[in-house]
């Protein structure tokens, strides 16, 4: 018996562009290889697939967790900045200002 198929989506965003992939997998299949099966580096050859962070809907996942039928994968982007020492800055601005 051949091993059921799944739909998963991969997203990727940029400030500018965004893509969503429908990929049909095999049962069994981790988010890593999802997302090397969706081609988004075709479009976003930026990627680094191998190093870069994952979530599935908006939860923070390992590469080697298995997907489910219907899971949407979002490929993030790296932070610019750290956020709390962006925080820090506009505190500190607003506290000179004040």
């Amino acid at each position: 018996m051949a091993n059921k198929k799944l739909t998963i989506e991969v997203a990727y965003a940029l400030p500018n562009k965004q893509q969503i992939v429908t990929v049909e997998v095999e049962e069994g299949t981790c988010v890593l290889d999802v997302v090397k099966q969706s081609s988004i580096t075709k479009a976003f050859p930026e990627i680094d697939v191998d190093n870069v962070k994952m979530g599935i809907f908006g939860k923070s996942v390992k590469p080697v967790q298995v997907v489910k039928a219907g899971d949407r994968i979002e490929v993030y982007r790296p932070l610019i900045a750290d956020p709390k020492a962006s925080r820090r800055a506009r505190a500190d601005k607003k506290a000179k200002t004040a």
